[in-house]
């Protein structure tokens, strides 16, 4: 009997998620109506998250992605950053 409560303990907290998450949705709905979900691309840190997007604009499709277009901030190629490194 106790390991019936064991496997109800390790999934009574996903079910609390999920029933949550499903009421915020629904409450959300209702008041602002249908919504459009998708990737957005964050070119200043180089990710991607799932967030509502604009009846306006686009999704982030990751086959027009390209890797050299993100500009890592920290990374230095050029050679004056090579001077200022050695003073």
């Amino acid at each position: 009997m106790a390991l019936h409560w064991i496997a109800l303990m390790i999934i009574l907290p996903f079910a609390g998620a999920f029933i949550y998450a499903g009421i915020h949705e629904y409450l959300r709905y209702n008041s602002q109506g249908k919504a459009s979900y998708g990737l957005v691309y964050n070119e200043e840190t180089g990710t991607t998250h799932v967030t509502g997007i604009a009846e306006d604009e686009e999704a982030y499709d990751p086959e027009d992605f390209d890797p050299n277009d993100y500009t890592n901030p920290e990374a230095r190629t050029g050679p004056e950053d090579a001077d200022r490194d050695k003073s």
